[in-house]
């Protein structure tokens, strides 16, 4: 069994408001789970409204595939016009990890 997490940091575009964050972080959101069906939520700086941490996690038995889904929802996220993409931080568990 393999797990890959990904942690997006995300500054957000005109938005002056926690209403008008939650309208840009959720369809994000819901795409990602939609389309590649991973694990995902927002779940950092929910006090900021520029500023929006998300986190993915996927399984899989094959570590090719894994890393094909986490890629793909990597560049999902950075071609999202609304959103500029300051860092992502990837973790690969693989079945031989202690």
């Amino acid at each position: 069994m393999y797990v890959g997490t990904l942690s997006f940091d995300l500054l957000l575009g005109d938005v002056r408001s926690l209403k008008e964050k939650r309208s840009v972080v959720r369809p994000i959101v819901a795409e990602l789970h939609r389309k590649y069906a991973v694990s995902v939520a927002e779940v950092g700086e929910q006090d900021l409204y520029r500023r929006a941490e998300i986190g993915l996690a996927a399984v899989s038995g094959d570590p090719g595939h894994l890393t094909d889904v986490l890629d793909r929802c990597e560049r999902m996220v950075a071609a999202r016009p609304e959103v500029e993409l300051l860092s992502v931080r990837r973790r690969f568990h693989g079945g031989d990890d202690a």
